[in-house]
């Protein structure tokens, strides 16, 4: 059985309409008919439609009209005109402004539910390209900007999981936006038009983050003059994020894991039980398996909040976006500064590719404001740039400058070393000086990462031999 598809039959001729119609059901399709050109729009404006079947003589307009107006939309269904001229010019000229092919009256059975299907068929696989393109090709998503692998990774998984209520884990390196994807996920959910409240665990004194989370009632502790209420009547019908998960007290996490299984919470110094429908998303400041074998987090609140795990690659991973974020960045900081610049030059940008950002989206955001709160032009040059970590922009290429000699040219032939022992000394010294970057050292060498996998099996088996 095909799929279930619309088609939509234009024809003005009632009994050739539902032979056709007659053909096309039994193949599991809904067939839908009208016989003139005003009908036919309120048709294709009311549902999608997959194919239409477009008689050219109607008698309120041209099928050529609607033909090429279908043309201009977004994922346009295949036309297959009908026509009773059977002229070439009749046929070129449809298929010119857009058919994807035609059929002369009287048609054979066989000869239409052909045609039809491959019509079919071929909008299905245009449409799904179409769709993978515009995902490929997406370079904004939320406030992200990036059109890298990676990203796409994250967006499609923030997209996936928006309107489920599962919690969900979000990991990386500090810096690279784990706040922004929370917000994502909330934005795209159906939750958005209540508020996402977010909490950073770190950021709140230890003895006040229980309060903080549920609340607390007049005089439940010294400074308690009233009656408060918490994230979690605040975030009832949406969504709570805690950030710095780890660094909230082991004993509140078994409170908060309770909260989470049950839905039901006590304000601080109230019995009282109450109730709030909360969608979590949590993030963790530090990796969780260590968080959990040094006892600062709680393993089954994890595997309670990883239902979803969301992982945020480093700057450094993501190639070319780290240009396109550092050029919104200047053309954002340009406005608010009322600076002219309008870009970079060529060998700033060929820096910031080459830079390790070890604090992520965050540095580079602090690189191009320090660039433009304390510069004027509209081209941002080398002489520019902050001092980064390691105190030159070109840490990375002065790191691999430092890789060479490994060692002195031997003087004698004592000296000599199989060169299969020298090039994994260099390859090994690349990869330290790369902070364990395995591509970046690869690049770096003028080689592919799968090279050095390959040498790295083949050193593994010697040293195991």
């Amino acid at each position: 059985m095909t799929n279930q598809r619309t088609i939509l039959i234009v024809e003005d001729s009632p009994s050739l309409a539902m032979t056709a119609q007659a053909h096309l059901e039994p193949l599991g399709h809904t067939v839908l008919i009208v016989g003139d050109g005003k009908a036919a729009w309120e048709a294709l404006n009311s549902r999608p439609i997959d194919c239409v079947l477009l008689d050219l003589k109607l008698p309120d307009m041209d099928g050529i009209t609607i033909l090429e107006e279908l043309r201009t939309r977004p994922a346009p269904p295949a036309v297959i005109v009908i026509t009773a001229n059977a002229s070439l010019t009749t046929a070129v000229r449809a298929v010119r402004s857009g058919a994807f092919d035609y059929l002369v009256k009287p048609f054979a059975p066989a000869r239409l539910i052909t045609t039809v299907e491959i019509a079919l068929n071929s909008t299905s696989l245009r449409r799904e390209v179409e769709t993978l393109r515009r995902t490929v090709e997406r370079a904004e998503f939320g406030d992200f900007i990036g059109r890298s692998i990676p990203m796409q990774g994250v967006y499609r998984i923030i997209e996936a999981a928006a309107q489920s209520t599962a919690s969900v884990f979000i990991t990386g390196e500090s810096g690279t936006g784990k706040e922004l994807a929370a917000e994502a996920l909330h934005r795209s959910s159906n939750r958005k038009a209540r508020p996402l409240v977010v909490l950073n665990c770190g950021a709140i004194p230890r003895d006040l983050l229980e309060s903080t989370i549920f609340g607390h009632v007049r005089g439940a502790f010294t400074g308690a003059t009233a009656d408060q209420e918490g994230a979690a009547a605040r975030s009832d019908g949406g969504t709570l994020f805690l950030d710095e998960l780890g660094e909230m007290d082991i004993q509140l996490q078994t409170k908060l894991l309770r909260f989470i299984q049950t839905g039901t919470y006590q304000r601080v110094g109230d019995p009282a039980m109450r109730r709030a429908d909360i969608r979590f998303i949590a993030a963790p400041n530090r990796d969780p398996a260590e968080a959990i074998r040094d006892g600062r987090l709680r393993e089954d609140l994890f595997y309670r909040l990883n239902v979803v795990p969301i992982r945020m690659p480093p700057l450094r991973e993501r190639g070319e976006d780290i240009v396109l974020i550092a050029r919104r960045f200047l053309k954002q900081f340009a406005e608010a500064e009322n600076k002219p610049f309008t870009g970079f030059a060529p060998e700033v940008e060929a820096r910031f590719l080459a830079y390790a950002w070890p604090g992520n989206v965050r540095q580079l955001q602090n690189v191009v404001r320090n660039v433009v709160v304390l510069h004027t032009g509209q081209i941002a040059t080398l002489d520019m740039l902050p001092p980064l970590e390691g105190g030159v922009v070109a840490q990375r290429e002065a790191q691999a400058a430092s890789l060479a000699p490994v060692t002195p040219l031997p003087a004698d032939a004592e000296a000599i070393i199989p060169l299969a022992a020298m090039e994994r000394r260099y390859i090994e010294r690349a990869i330290e000086a790369c902070g364990g970057n395995l591509q970046d050292a690869a690049r770096r060498l003028g080689i592919s990462p799968s090279t050095i996998y390959r040498k790295k099996e083949g050193w593994a088996k010697s040293d195991g031999s």
